[in-house]
């Protein structure tokens, strides 16, 4: 039975319903960052799957066109939050080491991945999703490059992908906080008495307006556009194929400095209003229609290519990171949150640090600038190597 796309959104609505109130419910679905829609989601796809698999009813939802906006909205968002102004506040020389690592711990990710999946025997598209893709990328970009890898011929990649990021969340958080207990000891580091939120001090709330979010919600659908001009320009290239929503991130970079530079306003809370909404949205149409028992023939492999992923965070995070963003308290800092968002998602790495700074004193600069500049940079590098490692071994 294959179910209409309006019938299929109420569903997405009652699951992501669903997610919420299990992740209020769980102190544990909390403390590891696991988004709402990936925890109801997986339980409706169990479900589903053995619905089918017992022969009573196979269940299909109509979710191609909902799906491919979702996906390409929020990318765009996630675009529109790169300012050069953010650059230039934080400082060139820890912004380029920012991105500098971010860029290297994404490559390395899939050149490891791809190394110990074939030393298993697992299909390298596969080992890419348990690579970068879940990893750096967390659920969200597993999602989306999992059916662009399953056209190239790797069976189950979406499920395998949204598995992985999801035990991503979980690794990125235990390995974190240990991460930044070792540094702080084993350096003696101290946070700065005087460096405190400024954000908390003066407790203002950003209020949505209606008028702002129309406004903000059409700006989105007219960057879209610019974005698929893009992908028209892009697609051209012979032997090398980019999905659509990289080129939607490309032109909300694009727009939003743009709207800087000619004093165009803009309002961010509407569109990281718009983002949020249509991530929850896209994970789960995502999310409630994929088929768990393709997992069973390569959960080995994804666990054996999942270790050695941890490993290198944790590792990555104490000898390259911790030196590259300056040998103090807030590297050790932000060492945490890179291991949160190299294993997971944004959250995980803000969940990170704000555990880190809880216990041994605030860092404002690894507060205000690192989680969001690292998952930027993370969005738009990640999946142009995502697409160039999948042309490679998907031919």
């Amino acid at each position: 039975m294959k179910l209409e796309y309006l019938t299929t959104l109420g569903i997405a609505a009652i699951v992501i319903f669903l997610g919420h109130a299990i992740v209020k419910r769980s102190k544990l679905l909390q403390k590891y960052a696991i988004p709402a829609p990936v925890v109801s989601g997986l339980l409706v796809s169990i479900f589903l799957s053995c619905l089918k698999a017992s022969g009573a009813i196979a269940i299909t939802f109509d979710k191609t066109i909902m799906q491919d906006l979702c996906q390409n909205l929020f990318f765009l968002c996630v675009g529109f939050g790169f300012s050069t102004k953010l650059l230039k506040h934080a400082g060139g020389k820890l912004c380029a080491m920012i991105a500098i690592g971010a860029c290297v711990l994404i490559t390395l990710q899939d050149v490891v991945g791809v190394a110990v999946g074939s030393a298993v025997g697992m299909n390298p598209l596969l080992a890419l999703q348990c690579s970068s893709a879940s990893m750096s990328g967390g659920v969200g970009t597993a999602s989306a490059f999992g059916p662009i890898y399953e056209k190239m011929g790797a069976e189950g990649a979406t499920t395998v992908g949204v598995a992985a990021g999801t035990l991503g969340n979980i690794m990125g958080s235990l390995i974190g906080g240990l991460v930044a207990a070792f540094l702080i000891s084993h350096h003696n580091l101290h946070s700065d008495p005087n460096d405190k939120p400024d954000s908390e001090a003066n407790g203002t709330v950003n209020k949505l307006d209606n008028n702002r979010m129309v406004s903000m919600f059409a700006m989105c659908l007219l960057l879209a556009a610019l974005g698929m001009s893009i992908y028209a320009l892009i697609s051209q290239i012979p032997n090398f194929s980019i999905p659509k929503f990289v080129c939607c991130l490309f032109a909300g970079a694009v727009g939003r400095n743009v709207m800087e530079g000619l004093h165009i306003p803009f309002y961010t809370p509407e569109v990281d209003a718009i983002e949020n909404m249509f991530l929850e949205l896209y994970l789960t149409l995502v999310l409630m229609g994929i088929d768990i028992t393709a997992l069973a023939p390569v959960a080995g492999q994804m666990g054996i290519v999942l270790l050695a992923q941890a490993i290198l965070m944790a590792l990555f995070a104490i000898f390259v990171s911790y030196n590259m963003f300056g040998r103090n308290y807030g590297a050790a800092v932000m060492a945490a949150g890179n291991c949160g968002w190299g294993c997971g998602s944004g959250p995980n790495a803000v969940a990170n640090e704000q555990a880190v700074m809880k216990e041994y004193g605030w860092h404002n600069v690894a507060w205000v600038l690192y989680p969001s500049f690292a998952v930027i940079i993370d969005d738009i590098f990640n999946p142009v190597a995502l697409s160039v490692f999948g042309n490679i071994f998907g031919k």
